[in-house]
């Protein structure tokens, strides 16, 4: 029995070590997807950012000095306004492929910023002190929003590490659950057992005295000195019957007592569970709702926003300095 026992808590153990390690291999896997993606989204960053530069590069080819002046095209303010809000919609629109999705904030900003330089730097349209107001607004406040999702997502990564906690409290809750069951059914079943026996010993010898009381009669009073010696043996075999029916009544009511209060303890330890494991589940649903969050991108309504709220200072823009888009 011992030897089964034992084996049943190796295999309680390889299983526990078993689960741990697929915990970790999954934790792998998507620590693994999220850098790869990251990269990804960075590649293609710097592959906007190379053709990009590529186009700078040949129209300042195109400017340099030859033998004939090449004709310079000029941007017109449709062509500029056009660009500017296209990449602006673009920005504002644009998905972060996983989470975390702060880690893409300081690239997504560094391009806004440079829409933004680039309309203003073109001699197209002439900005005024609103709109450099305006756009230093739209720009802070894209920042601190963003800064605010970035504090939230790290403290939804602590929400992880909280689970994980809140998981093995829940483990072990239940593995003291079940020792203090153990426990409290041993010392239950070994009180029945003695109890039992101690009515079945009574019983067997009430059975016996009144066996021998009841044959008496047949051996007569001749079996004794005296009237008297045979009444008082047959008065103190009369009290010794009575002694053990009482107490074979009293140990029937201490088992029925000590099984009542086992069940008592029973309940007790079963509404202390129930309880503490109640906290614990709560915990850990409202950590899963939390963390559920990590899987959406919440930064998009403040990038829309910043992009709905540029686009209104261009257009505000052009009103107050009276431009027509040609």
């Amino acid at each position: 029995m011992s030897s089964l026992r034992k084996t049943i808590e190796k295999m309680k153990n390889l299983e526990a070590e078993k689960t741990n390690l697929l915990v970790e291999f999954e934790k792998l896997n998507e620590m693994a997807d999220v850098k790869a993606a990251s990269l990804e989204y960075e590649i293609a960053q710097l592959r906007e950012e190379i053709e990009s530069v590529k186009m700078v590069m040949e129209q300042e080819k195109k400017q340099q000095p030859t033998g004939k002046a090449p004709p310079v095209h000029k941007v017109s303010a449709k062509e500029l306004v056009e660009k500017t809000l296209g990449e602006s919609n673009r920005l504002g629109n644009q998905e972060f492929p996983l989470p975390p999705f702060s880690q893409y904030f300081d690239s997504w900003l560094v391009n806004l910023r440079q829409v933004v330089s680039e309309f203003e730097s073109n001699s197209t349209l002439e900005v005024d002190e609103q709109f450099v107001k305006d756009r230093s607004q739209i720009l802070l406040d894209v920042e601190s929003a963003l800064a605010q999702i970035r504090l939230e997502e790290s403290n939804l990564s602590q929400d992880e590490k909280d689970l994980s906690d809140n998981n093995r409290l829940l483990e072990e809750a239940d593995e003291e659950y079940v020792e203090k069951v153990k426990a409290l059914s041993s010392k239950r079943d070994s009180e029945v057992e003695r109890l039992t026996k101690r009515i079945h010993e009574l019983e067997s010898e009430i059975a016996n005295q009144e066996k021998l009381n009841g044959e008496k009669p047949k051996i007569g009073i001749f079996s004794y000195k005296s009237r008297k010696e045979y009444n008082m043996a047959s008065e103190k075999a009369a009290e010794e019957l009575n002694h053990k029916k009482d107490d074979l009544k009293a140990t029937t009511s201490e088992l029925e007592a000590s099984v009542n209060a086992f069940g008592v303890d029973q309940k007790n330890l079963d509404d202390v569970y129930e309880e503490r494991k109640k906290g614990i589940t709560e915990r850990a649903e409202s950590l899963r709702k939390e963390l559920e969050k990590l899987e959406t991108d919440t930064s998009i309504a403040a990038r829309q926003a910043a992009s709905n709220a540029l686009t209104n200072a261009i257009n505000l823009l052009l009103q107050r300095t009276q431009q027509t888009l040609e």
